[in-house]
């Protein structure tokens, strides 16, 4: 992969775009077949792979700093737009910590209701639509 240098808006620009969508496609669309005929532990297992995959970092990272029309507005962390080093270091960054990531777990937050209770929402999936 490409490393750090002076020219580092140049190495962002000459990475291979075209062949990191060719791959994550490729990946999904394996994930897609699992679920199709039911095996969901090989569908976990390539949904694993996709957040370990550089391909799908480098996209993400040029999706959210390049590409999406909110990328001049200021996140939560009050950072506007990230330059070609930043880029750089972020894919780094997650790369070093895609091993150990854990999801926050879910939350319960009360909805008020017209007549001025609260309403708890469920947990899990609805089956809205089947049957």
């Amino acid at each position: 992969m490409i490393r750090h240098s002076r020219h580092t808006s140049e190495s962002w620009r000459a990475l291979p775009w075209k062949k990191f969508r060719r791959n994550l496609f490729r990946l999904q669309k394996r994930v897609y077949k699992a679920v199709l005929v039911g095996d969901k532990r090989k569908a976990r297992s390539l949904q694993k792979l996709i957040l370990k995959s550089t391909s799908a970092r480098f996209l993400a990272i040029r999706q959210v700093s390049q590409l999406n029309a909110g990328k001049k507005t200021a996140g939560i962390d009050g950072k506007k737009s990230l330059s070609f080093e930043e880029r750089f270091n972020l894919e780094e960054l997650l790369r070093m910590n895609s091993g150990n990531w854990k999801h926050q777990g879910l939350r319960e937050i009360p909805i008020p209701k017209k007549d001025g209770t609260t309403r708890i929402p469920r947990t899990g999936y609805t089956s809205r639509g089947s049957g």
